[in-house]
């Protein structure tokens, strides 16, 4: 069983900023001669944590960590203005310029691998592969299993929480009324449907209760920025096309990606990763058997691992290794 790497600092980090008053937290560690790879947070909203740089050799990887738009470090915080889809991957690739790199790995998961898909299908001349974890295609269906009908009834205990905060003759449209309250006037309202949201996610995200995932997505502050934005872009359909990941699949030709999902995910269910694999030819699809969706799960993390340790050695003639 593979673990995260050991903690380390960045080397570098700044605020770029990226226009209409929005600042994003960037940082770079690992061996600065490195395979350069960018992690791409989920959420959206969530934001980047320490932990994040430990699925990384840091001796053969150069790891850059961003914030997305009004999330974690960047700001101004849970900020939905000039927040879209595609600002987001405008965004990385004035990272890549920024950085002076030509083509570089992409690591996301759940809304990551959503990022991570639709800039590699726009700029995949840029990309040289994908690490992808707990896919979410972002269609219709796939958000109405996880805020309308569907994890409900593997969770009924957790829903009637996320259910409490809104009255019975909203329910029909969960997203609808909980965007309403988290973008409205009402501050105290506004915090107990983001803390209540984001504990809904928290919850269903591993197969075993985690004590540890609970207390980060609890905390005010992410817990904020996660619900604002994730019920911002989840009522504009994520701006994305209905199905508009697997419409333009073909444009993943020639990219080599690594699929990590948990079976019993309930975030993001399974049907995801596979729909994806079986049109997306140059991936392979691992199926945790004892995973959910979480990154720190211990069979999750040994999937990562063994994946980025796999993409080091694709690339291991081009990049040199630091001890």
């Amino acid at each position: 069983m593979h673990i995260l790497y050991a903690d380390i600092k960045p080397y570098q980090t700044q605020m770029l900023p990226v226009g209409d008053g929005h600042e994003i937290y960037l940082e770079q560690s690992g061996n600065p001669e490195g395979i350069p790879v960018l992690f791409v947070h989920g959420g959206p909203g969530a934001g980047c944590s320490r932990q994040d740089r430990c699925f990384f050799d840091p001796g053969r990887y150069r790891i850059i960590l961003f914030d997305q738009r009004g999330a974690g470090r960047s700001t101004p915080h849970a900020e939905l203005s000039a927040n879209t889809t595609a600002h987001l991957i405008a965004d990385m690739e004035r990272i890549r310029e920024h950085l002076g790199i030509e083509r570089w790995l992409l690591f996301g998961g759940s809304w990551g691998s959503t990022l991570s898909l639709v800039y590699a299908q726009t700029y995949s001349q840029r990309v040289m592969g994908m690490i992808l974890r707990g896919i979410f295609l972002c269609r219709r269906q796939d958000i109405e299993w996880f805020y309308q009908y569907g994890a409900s009834l593997v969770f009924p205990d957790y829903w009637e929480d996320f259910l409490q905060p809104i009255p019975e003759q909203e329910r029909g449209d969960l997203v609808k009324a909980y965007y309403e309250r988290l973008t409205g006037a009402n501050e105290l309202a506004k915090m107990a449907c983001a803390k209540a949201w984001s504990l809904w996610e928290a919850h269903c995200a591993t197969l075993r209760p985690n004590a540890d995932v609970i207390e980060s997505f609890g905390d005010p502050h992410r817990a904020l920025s996660l619900a604002r934005i994730e019920a911002h872009y989840f009522i504009n359909q994520s701006f994305l096309e209905e199905n508009q990941i697997l419409n333009n699949v073909k444009n993943l030709d020639g990219i080599p990606g690594i699929i990590v999902h948990g079976r019993y995910d309930m975030v993001c269910p399974l049907d995801n990763a596979q729909a994806l694999h079986h049109q997306w030819h140059d991936s392979e699809l691992h199926i945790i058997r004892d995973a959910g969706h979480a990154s720190r799960e211990p069979s999750i993390v040994d999937g990562l691992v063994r994946a980025t340790r796999a993409m080091a050695r694709r690339f291991a003639d081009d990049y040199p290794t630091r001890a």
